[in-house]
């Protein structure tokens, strides 16, 4: 036992340490985190600036930021999660007089940093209202002051205290001349900065993602037809909650075809090392992330896309939508094509062609933005086409080669809902089907599901102002991503109003975290994924990837002595966080008693967890003791008790 835990004990009455002795052994291999925290995912790659500090260097890289001490050779990564005031890093600069770092953001946010991580932020710029372009070309130093050259002019910042002091423009008498642009140390460090390895992911580009198995997948993304030149190298990067992997990248020199814009994969049920994966140019094979196979036009039945009645070659052959079914046959949506759509290759390897008239435009062409597959409970394949020239979304009867069409957007009131993308879609635990559009949610229920003629449902949230108003729920929000947790609860993400968690019963609106509020890397979220076991949620933008620790985890099917557990257990006089019970089935009825088996706290779990502020059901801090916890099914059958130490 280490001395710090040492010096708490001796604090405590004597039946406190043993309490605290005893739990502590118990539950000394178990780790946790607290429910509510958040973490970054960071890419410190590619070196773009080196500052050095004293016996510190400060390294931008990757447009991330973190410290090297030369003496120790520690490395310390900085985010939004433990100081930063914003992400995406542009220009940095030491400023030896004032002994503090500057640190420009793209969007003109300035943050001020000491060698001890202390951060100050200087928002003046980020939030003042102007139609100039407040971009932050380059730095000068001088003094205690740093000098931003903008398009409209230079701002002055003391970096000793904190503040701006002085904006000039270039008719103003007193513009500052002569100002020579900041050097840093990149020349004379890059041999020690290039063999340090701060951790995270390779590249901050993230489009789709899939948690498979214990670990996340993720692709760079992304192409749309309406913008060709827009383009990113082929990236797949996988995280298996401590380490990162980078599959294969020198594609081109395999194949002899461009690799770029990876937008889709998907894990073979068999073999999780066994991956596909699609995007601008083909279709590749991996196998625990080396390519195996290549398929294109010259040795499938794929085709390029058909621009204006010719077909392209093999750098436009857009395949934007993958996924395995039970058997580990792939199924393949070819975009853009001529007389070929959706695609079966087989797990030998053989290909059959399942093409649909539905899937075409009035050119024959197949539509061109078929993407985001998903096999449902009942063994439907659904997909959407994101595109605005023909919205729609679409279920496969696979089994029986039977294709529905859905793209008239008319609610439960006969509403008609103009939607001119549809992005994604997903099946929820009661087994109704949801569809991500740029006009908010939509909603199958499962009673109609396989039916031609539906009603796209948009929930009614009562306003609970005293009249008998209701809104639709997220009207007119952008909804980019859908994931269900364990409670099944709705996680939405959308195109820049961040994410919003709504409760089981879709009325109820948890969460809306932004970039404003809360430490979400953009608003602009591309997809959404939850590690089912532990209730990570899981954010992705072309700004970064990070995470929330949900209240939700999957439940369990019974709950046992073994699998029914809390923590932090011994709870600690310095933690506030909140307990998590954890392992229990779903929507399962918790009660927290004392040992003399006074009632303190009671509810129901989310998925399978269960969370707990340590208080009684008058807000007041329990004091030290044991608590019971006492499980029951959702139909009242007895569950399983496990034990709480609480120390005050």
């Amino acid at each position: 036992m280490n001395s710090e835990v040492y010096l708490k004990i001796i604090n405590f009455n004597w039946w406190q340490k043993i309490l605290l002795l005893l739990f502590t052994f118990h539950y000394s291999l178990f780790s946790f985190s607290q429910v509510g925290t958040w973490s970054n995912y960071l890419a410190y790659h590619q070196v773009q600036s080196i500052c050095k500090a004293s016996n510190e260097l400060f390294v931008l890289a990757s447009n991330d930021l973190y410290q090297y001490n030369l003496n120790d050779q520690s490395i310390t990564t900085y985010d939004k999660v433990n100081g930063l005031s914003d992400n995406h890093i542009t220009h940095i600069a030491w400023n030896s007089q004032a002994q503090r770092l500057i640190i420009i953001y793209k969007n003109s946010n300035i943050d001020l940093i000491e060698t001890d991580g202390d951060v100050i932020n200087i928002s003046a710029l980020y939030n003042k209202s102007m139609t100039d372009d407040k971009t932050i070309n380059n730095i000068s130093i001088d003094g205690v002051y740093a000098y931003l050259h903008c398009s409209f002019g230079i701002v002055k910042v003391n970096m000793q205290k904190a503040e701006i002091t002085d904006t000039y423009t270039p008719n103003m008498p007193d513009y500052p001349t002569g100002l020579t642009p900041y050097q840093d140390q990149y020349a004379e460090y890059i041999s020690t900065v290039s063999t340090l390895s701060p951790g995270g992911p390779s590249y901050n580009h993230f489009y789709e993602s899939k948690f498979i198995n214990g670990k996340l997948y993720t692709t760079g993304g992304y192409f749309l037809p309406s913008m060709p030149d827009n383009e990113l190298p082929g990236i797949i990067q996988v995280f298996d909650g401590n380490d990162w992997m980078l599959y294969e990248e020198n594609i081109k020199e395999k194949t002899g075809y461009a690799y770029k814009n990876i937008c889709c994969l998907d894990i073979d049920p068999t073999n999780d090392k066994h991956v596909f994966a699609a995007g601008r140019c083909g279709l590749y094979e991996f196998n625990d992330g080396k390519l195996v196979a290549f398929y294109n036009k010259e040795n499938s039945p794929l085709k390029g896309a058909n621009d204006r009645g010719t077909e392209l070659g093999n750098d436009y052959l857009l395949i934007l939508g993958i996924k395995f079914d039970a058997q580990g046959n792939l199924w393949v949506l070819n975009s853009m094509a001529k007389g070929v759509s959706l695609l079966e290759l087989s797990s030998d390897h053989q290909w059959t062609d399942h093409h649909q008239d539905l899937l075409t435009d009035e050119s024959g062409n197949t539509l061109p933005g078929l993407r985001n597959m998903m096999i449902d409970s009942r063994g439907l394949l659904w997909f959407v086409n994101n595109n605005w020239q023909n919205p729609a979304f679409f279920s496969y009867d696979m089994q029986n080669d039977i294709l529905l069409k859905y793209d008239t957007f008319i609610n439960q009131d006969g509403l008609k809902n103009e939607v001119t993308w549809v992005y994604c879609i997903t099946e929820d635990k009661e087994k109704n089907i949801w569809i991500g559009t740029d006009a908010g949610p939509f909603m199958i229920e499962k009673s109609e599901v396989e039916q031609s003629n539906i009603t796209l449902q948009q929930i009614k949230v009562p306003r609970n102002d005293g009249t008998n108003y209701a809104d639709y729920l997220l009207s007119g929000v952008s909804i980019s991503s859908i994931a269900i947790d364990g409670g099944n609860r709705k996680w939405f993400a959308s195109n820049g109003s961040g994410a919003f968690l709504i409760s089981a019963d879709n009325l109820e609106q948890i969460h809306n975290f932004t970039k404003a509020n809360s430490k979400l890397i953009s608003d602009n979220i591309t997809s959404v994924s939850i590690n089912p076991k532990s209730g990570e949620v899981f954010f992705l933008s072309d700004e970064g990837l990070c995470s929330y620790l949900s209240d939700a985890t999957e439940p369990n099917e019974n709950m046992t002595k073994d699998n029914v557990w809390a923590y932090p257990n011994p709870v600690t006089p310095d933690y506030t966080g909140l307990i998590t019970v954890t392992g229990l089935s779903f929507d399962a009825d918790v009660k927290i008693t004392a040992s003399n088996g006074a009632l303190i706290a009671e509810g129901r779990s989310n998925g399978g967890q269960f969370t707990w502020d340590g208080r009684d059901k008058k807000g007041r801090r329990v004091a030290s003791g044991v608590y019971m916890v006492i499980t029951a099914t959702s139909e009242g059958k007895k569950g399983t008790v496990c034990k709480i130490a609480i120390i005050n």
